[in-house]
């Protein structure tokens, strides 16, 4: 009653040096594939000045907000809608450079929610530190752009007096 039981697997590898090798290759092979295709898609890539599409004004173009967020239900409903590249001057008055309503188109979606690091509009402890580098400096950083806010806001149509109206405003709230 013993019954014989022959084994019909049989492996391909047959030797300790074609083990290693097929070792060796299964690790290879993947990182080679890998680094071929990290050089196919970053290859056509121009990251120099030299582009047009990487100038300053153009990354300024593609960073602007989409629109803005109106939350007063008095304001009228074309500021609410108007694009962010619109000026400021026209939705807040002919020619009159108004901080709040600034503030209301372009700086409360990120200031109000503190988005991104940005200071809350009334927080006084999160402008202490900025307060203290002075008005100078908060101006340069409003203009030019700090960390994740881009310049002027993302609002590059402001001019240099409507983005100083806009923080004098939220500077006088947390004063």
């Amino acid at each position: 009653m013993s019954e014989k039981h022959i084994e019909e697997h049989a492996t391909p590898i047959k030797t300790p040096r074609q083990l290693i090798v097929v070792v060796v290759l299964a690790f290879v092979v993947p990182i080679v594939l890998i680094v071929m295709l990290t050089q196919l898609v970053t290859s056509g890539t121009d990251t120099g000045k030299s582009n047009p599409a990487m100038s300053s004004e153009a990354v300024a173009r593609r960073l602007q907000p989409v629109g803005t967020v109106a939350l007063d239900p008095n304001q009228p409903a074309q500021v609410a809608a108007a694009p962010a590249n619109t000026s400021a001057p026209a939705a807040a008055g002919a020619g009159s450079v108004n901080g709040k309503s600034i503030y209301d188109a372009t700086c409360m979606a990120c200031h109000a929610a503190g988005v991104a690091g940005a200071p809350k509009t009334g927080n006084k402890e999160e402008w202490a530190p900025r307060l203290k580098s002075g008005m100078p400096a908060l101006y340069a950083s409003s203009m030019k752009g700090k960390n994740a806010m881009p310049p002027k806001g993302g609002n590059l149509t402001l001019s240099d007096a409507n983005v100083k109206a806009a923080v004098d405003y939220m500077v006088g709230l947390v004063k």
